[in-house]
């Protein structure tokens, strides 16, 4: 399955069924002035196949992977912090906790990301882009 994605373009994979990733995505469309960035639920094909592809363990990672066609896969914090590199002042700022070590920041993110549901709440189904913001999705 070819993955179609610009080559100037990242794919962002999330959690399609979580609210708070669902509104990260929303923010993230928001402040894309560059339009950099393009989504697709872990639970699509496209990120069902990156994930198979990449052989990613789902139970380590399960809520944001960075695709870039050209460099690889990012996730968890550093994928965060990489998203929020490219969307301009005040956003970016938040990419100078890059230099924190590995190890902290996924601590943190993964507390976050194990109390997701219960903090934020969970969707029966992936979120339906509108027919404005169906181009930035794969699927």
């Amino acid at each position: 399955m070819p993955i179609n994605i610009p080559k100037h373009k990242k794919l962002i994979l999330f959690d399609g069924v979580c609210n708070l990733c669902n509104s990260s995505v929303l923010y993230v469309i928001k402040r894309d002035k560059k339009n950099l960035f393009m989504f697709a639920a872990l639970q699509s094909e496209t990120g069902k196949h990156i994930i198979e592809k990449h052989n990613i363990n789902t139970t380590k990672v399960d809520s944001i992977i960075l695709y870039n066609p050209e460099k690889g896969i990012d996730y968890k914090s550093t994928a965060a912090l990489k998203i929020a590199s490219k969307l301009g002042f005040p956003t970016n700022i938040l990419a100078v906790f890059l230099i924190v070590p590995n190890f902290i920041r996924n601590w943190v993110y993964d507390f976050i990301a194990k109390n997701r549901y219960k903090w934020y709440g969970k969707k029966e189904a992936c979120m339906i882009p509108t027919p404005e913001l169906r181009n930035r999705f794969l699927e």
